[in-house]
């Protein structure tokens, strides 16, 4: 049986002349590549972890609030739609979507950002680098190899759909006010170079866009839900504030609830449409002949018109002070950070407090213990991490 191949433009990645596996293996009679990193992707423990792992709001705040797996599959459907109206490789575009927060650690940013200091001077923590990790490395399904053995263009997508990590002559460039390329992902360069000099392709770059998309909608969805404001707080947004008085002329009185729902509708809407629009402009002004022409273009290919950028600075904007750095919000993290931290110093003062599996072949130098120790906290759930916490302290922040 032969895979069908849908139709796709001369600059869409094509999985039959993909540049292939690290370890090869034979083709699937039903699948191209690309669909296939899509379902090992979603069949991975990591994957599955993703359920309880907090976006912005920890599990038991609410049964509504959005974690790192409905966030993930919110940024999949974007990035399909994005993909579809731009005639590239849906598939791709999908994987480059559910893999990109496969390496995020519990507790959000809060995690990222214990993690990150407990590693000081072991190369520190990224979560991108961390992705890397899980589908090359720490993934242990298959009996060929270890992580999910992806395609060439997907692990490149994981690592670069935020654009190039190096120039041409492997210089970092300064990301995050880093100005290093984490160690995972140079050690992996060494086996599969990825080219973190160029673009990623458009699929992964659709991923990309797609996140931020995603973000501004459910962030509000979520905000509003908890409380932390109210939807005419937003109309301070020039482009929320049209959107309201559209909603408000077709339908007035219309309950909060549903002019909620309506504003985030409309939001999703018009920033893909955009996006299509904008991204349509490039490539004709580029007119690239092949996916190669994407990655040296320069500068993405997919994204937001200048007006709907400046929309989604103000949307973040907005955001920032009533959301992510609201009171109640940084009380919690705060405590989700300490969580981290007790956790990492107690496991690696006392390496018998992990899991046996974890200490078997856990290294004796210091620097490789404690990055196995942050492969393990990162691939804790929340609840894990709080579990494990009571376990192994007398007091454990309850994160309300």
């Amino acid at each position: 049986m032969r895979v069908t191949a849908r139709a796709r433009a001369p600059y869409a990645s094509d999985p039959a002349r993909s540049r292939g596996r690290l370890v090869a293996e034979p083709p699937s009679a039903t699948r191209s590549d690309f669909r296939r990193d899509c379902d090992r992707i979603i069949h991975s423990t990591a994957f599955r972890r993703l359920a309880h792992k907090t976006q912005v709001f920890v599990y038991h705040e609410g049964d509504h609030f959005r974690t790192r797996l409905t966030h993930t599959l919110e940024v999949t459907q974007i990035a399909r739609s994005l993909a579809r109206a731009l005639a590239l490789d849906e598939d791709l575009a999908e994987a480059s979507a559910l893999g990109h927060d496969l390496g995020h650690p519990p507790f959000g940013h809060a995690g990222e950002r214990a993690l990150d200091r407990c590693l000081a001077e072991h190369g520190g923590f990224d979560h991108n680098a961390q992705t890397l990790a899980v589908v090359t490395r720490l993934e242990g399904r298959y009996a060929a190899f270890d992580g999910l053995n992806l395609t060439w263009e997907t692990l490149e997508g994981l690592v670069k759909h935020n654009g190039p990590l190096t120039d041409r002559a492997g210089n970092a460039r300064v990301r995050h006010g880093k100005a290093s390329v984490p160690a995972e992902i140079v050690d992996y360069c060494r086996k599969q170079d990825l080219e973190l000099w160029s673009h990623a392709s458009g699929e992964a770059q659709a991923a990309a866009i797609a996140d931020d998309i995603a973000y501004d909608a459910h962030d509000i969805d979520d905000g509003l839900r908890a409380g932390l404001f109210v939807l005419d707080d937003l109309a301070e947004v020039a482009f929320i504030r049209d959107v309201l008085r559209e909603i408000d002329g077709a339908h007035p009185g219309l309950d909060p609830l549903r002019r909620g729902h309506e504003v985030m509708r409309r939001l999703i809407t018009r920033m893909i449409e955009d996006v299509i629009v904008e991204s349509r402009r490039r490539l004709e002004a580029l007119a690239p002949p092949d996916v190669a022409a994407i990655r040296a273009a320069g500068h993405p290919v997919v994204g937001f018109s200048p007006a709907m950028a400046e929309a989604d600075r103000a949307i973040k904007g907005f955001l920032n002070p009533r959301m992510y750095r609201h009171a109640r919000v940084t009380r919690i993290m705060t405590d989700a950070e300490s969580i981290v931290r007790d956790l990492f110093a107690q496991y690696l003062a006392h390496p018998d407090a992990l899991p046996l599996e974890w200490r078997v072949n856990l290294p004796s130098q210091q620097p490789a213990r404690a990055r196995q120790i942050g492969d393990f906290i990162a691939g804790m759930t929340d609840r894990l991490a709080l579990i494990e916490h009571g376990r192994l302290f007398d007091s454990t922040p309850e994160l309300r």
